[in-house]
């Protein structure tokens, strides 16, 4: 092949590349739609009409209609636009994003914990940051950001306020689970009373607690039996709008271009005063559910969501936004029914269908992005352990928990038909939005600093340019919450109290543990035998510490004069990365000398990570440590931990095998002489394993006992009142309440056995 024709052919070949990487833009842009701007796009059903609601309904003239189009404009321009699409996507921790739908203010906390040391997760290690996702590498560091960290360092009450924020944001979110079904299908189903004016505000209520009902019911399927429609239907509503937009501008006021211009926005608010403040509640709804294109760069690309963002949603937005608009400025009278109004007659009915159904799947992205929260919490310590069933054996992370959908649900229909009314339930919408806006913002304009490590000008101008904005509408909403805003304010503080009680009960048990746990020198000093009679097979012993003999298994040995021939210890801790690989998830050492047969497994997870899984456990254990003792060449009393891929971690040094320890991976057999086989073919190719390995096979064959600590917390008589109530009554009564630790760790009934103890914290 001559040069010109090699030339040629690269060049076809990167014109190939360059098309099939456009198409997938463009596939993943279209598939976002219906999961990222389901709840954004269904914002012009209620948006004037909650703005217009109160005494600004006294001010319906041309001069307040051009004001609020223009605030909602430069507000939708400005924070979805410029904040979220430029700055805030940069900030996706590892392509993650957020953790899920609103609730990102726990994803740009875990980037700050990373790089500041603001962990509020226990079992740390420094190991975890040699972790590819854990990714703090960057550029040099700043005096600003090195002051910011030393801050954080000296004043523990600081990070416990800056956890205090996040919780704020991340309970507003859940909240925002029950606000988002009940005023979209509300907002959606009401538009029947214009063609049917006989029915009953009651109906239309009625109505839409039957479709509530049937949305809830339908969750345990999961979403990708019906994820196939979702980004047809919000197509087809935005080219709707937007289409009934382009009309009305034409046909009612071309003119109306002319309000685009911020000194509108001056004229309004010197006209209205107080009033057209207070209205600016209802202005933010514009921008409900901005967030998601942030929260799911875990299933969509940061490329194709602004694609999607910049060339659709935003342009099809603003177009309906404005022809409403238009339309309002010639009638006035109908400004509290203006969305359905300006529908041309003929293609009323096929818009109010498309309408239900948008409504309907921005409620179902809501509903499963708060299912994505919970499970997230739970992993953070900041959650009651709840049942998390897969709905997808295909796609990761659809989850489905039946007591928050359940739980949801009637809060939502107790929402439904106590205010029916959309204006209240827009301004309980406004505030749980703006508040968690405001959260993002001051967490983001940390990660400024401490993450990205920019001058402190960049930062203070990030916080006060947005910042400004949105405490702006936070005021105008805080006004209502006679009116309908205490409702998120009831909810997050529910949530917060649960939440940051199921914290501090976990971290308090946790400390106990460390400070009772069993010294190795008291093991040392029982002998090979422990004390007991070793009986065949292997005994796991789940823990919550990752170093030392926990306090269960001195109480157990206490007890009982027996014990198994193996002993593993078994903590599953979560670290603050979004996901975990398979090759890095165990990490298996020795605990003691050679021949107590003790050993210690670390199962690590992240936080958007799965901890209920399906695979075969004890077949994976058992394989990693018979691999450990094949690679073992020191027997000291230091434990010395190695990972799942064969990397050796021991002083926080990583030292690399040979290519065959490092190819060796975990096997999924579901019989002890398959499993003794791979292994063999594993090392050497047949080479004979030691006697200690095959003495692990042989006492897996003779079973594998699950021993959990079934621990009581309670308060110290010193304690507090305050303390009392909180450990001896609501943290009591949610562990009593809440999953067992052998339902979410998947243990098999037969094999258990808990030990039970109380801790004075």
């Amino acid at each position: 092949m001559n040069p010109s024709e090699e030339f040629l052919e690269q060049g076809i070949s990167q014109q190939n590349l360059r098309k099939a990487s456009c198409m997938t833009v463009a596939t993943l842009a279209y598939q976002s739609l219906g999961v990222v701007y389901g709840d954004l796009s269904t914002s012009p059903l209620y948006v004037y009409k909650t703005t217009f609601s109160g005494k600004l309904s006294l001010h319906e003239n041309d001069e307040e209609i051009y004001g609020v189009f223009s605030f909602i404009f430069w507000t939708f321009t400005l924070i979805a636009l410029f904040k979220y699409t430029l700055i805030v996507m940069s900030a996706d921790d590892n392509g993650e994003g957020f953790i899920c739908y609103l609730g990102g203010t726990f994803a740009l906390y875990s980037l700050l914990c990373r790089h500041a040391r603001l962990s509020i997760l226990p079992n740390q290690q420094a190991t975890d940051e040699k972790l590819s996702a854990y990714a703090t590498h960057g550029s040099m560091e700043t005096w600003q950001s090195s002051a910011l960290k030393s801050f954080f360092e000296k004043h523990p009450r600081f990070r416990t306020g800056l956890f205090i924020l996040v919780l704020l944001g991340t309970c507003m979110a859940i909240g925002d689970g029950v606000l988002t079904p009940t005023i979209s299908v509300l907002s959606a189903v009401s538009g029947v009373r214009l063609k049917i004016t006989a029915l009953h505000e009651n109906y239309v209520v009625l109505i839409s607690c039957v479709i509530i009902v049937g949305l809830f019911s339908l969750q345990h399927h999961g979403t990708n039996r019906v994820a196939f429609m979702f980004a047809p239907i919000v197509a087809a509503w935005l080219l709707c709008i937007s289409s009934i937009g382009i009309y009305n501008i034409f046909r009612w006021n071309p003119h109306i271009f002319r309000a685009l211009s911020p000194v509108y926005m001056l004229k309004f608010l010197k006209r209205t005063g107080i009033e057209g403040w207070i209205s600016l509640g209802g202005v933010v709804l514009s921008i409900t559910g901005v967030e998601t294109m942030f929260a799911d760069l875990g299933h969509f690309s940061s490329l194709s969501i602004r694609v999607a963002f910049s060339f659709l949603v935003y342009p099809c937005l603003v177009l309906a936004y404005m022809g409403e608009a238009a339309f309002l400025s010639k009638h006035h009278e109908d400004i509290q029914r203006s969305f359905y109004k300006a529908i041309p007659e003929a293609v009323f009915w096929p818009v109010f269908i498309v309408a239900t159904f948008a409504a309907v799947v921005g409620s179902q992205a809501v509903i499963s992005a708060t299912f994505s929260i919970i499970n997230q919490c739970c992993a953070l310590n900041c959650f009651p352990f709840v049942k998390i069933i897969h709905t997808s054996s295909k796609i990761y992370g659809q989850i489905y928990i039946p007591e928050v959908n359940w739980i949801l649900m009637c809060l939502c229909l107790a929402v439904t038909i106590g205010l029916r009314d959309t204006n209240m339930m827009g301004h309980a919408y406004g505030l749980a939005v703006t508040t968690v806006m405001f959260v993002t913002t001051c967490l983001m304009a940390l990660v400024i600093l401490i993450v990205w490590k920019q001058r402190i000008a960049i930062a203070v101008a990030f916080l006060v340019i947005f910042g400004s904005m949105e405490l702006l509408y936070i005021s105008a909403s805080v006004y209502k919450i006679p009116e309908g805003g205490w409702i998120p304010l009831a909810l997050s503080f529910i949530f917060m109290a649960i939440m940051y009680i199921w914290n501090y009960g976990t971290t308090k048990k946790h400390e106990f543990d460390v400070e009772n746990k069993v010294s190795m020198n008291r093991i040392v000093c029982l002998g090979p035998s422990l004390g007991m009679v070793r009986v065949p097979g292997i005994g796991l012993i789940y823990t919550n510490l990752v170093s030392g003999v926990p306090a269960v298994f001195g109480h157990f040995v206490t007890n009982l004069p027996a014990f198994h021939q193996v002993l593993v210890f078994v903590c599953v801790k979560s670290v603050q990365v979004p996901y975990i690989s398979e090759k890095d998830r165990l990490m298996i050492g020795r605990v003691g000398p050679k021949e107590y047969c003790m050993f210690r497994c670390i199962v690590r997870y992240g936080y958007k990570d799965l901890q209920q899984e399906n695979y075969d456990f004890e077949n994976r254990l058992v394989s990693g440590i018979v691999q450990f003792v094949e690679a073992e060449e020191d027997t000291t009393l230091k434990t010395t931990f190695i990972s799942a891929c064969g990397r050796e971690v021991g002083n926080m040094d990583i030292e690399k095998f040979d290519a065959q320890n490092q190819d060796h991976s975990f096997t999924n057999s579901k019989s002890s002489d398959i499993l003794e086989t791979k292994i063999r073919k594993g090392h050497g190719g047949g080479a004979p394993l030691k006697d200690e390995s095959l003495q692990i096979l042989r006492a897996k064959e003779s079973g594998v006992a699950f021993i959990l600590g079934h621990s009581y917390a309670k308060a110290k008589k010193s304690s507090s009142i305050v303390k009392k109530f909180a450990i001896n009554v609501v943290y009591s009564f949610l562990s009593k309440n809440c999953r067992e630790p052998d339902v979410v760790l998947n243990v098999p009934h037969t094999s258990l056995l808990e030990v039970g103890m109380i801790y004075h914290v």
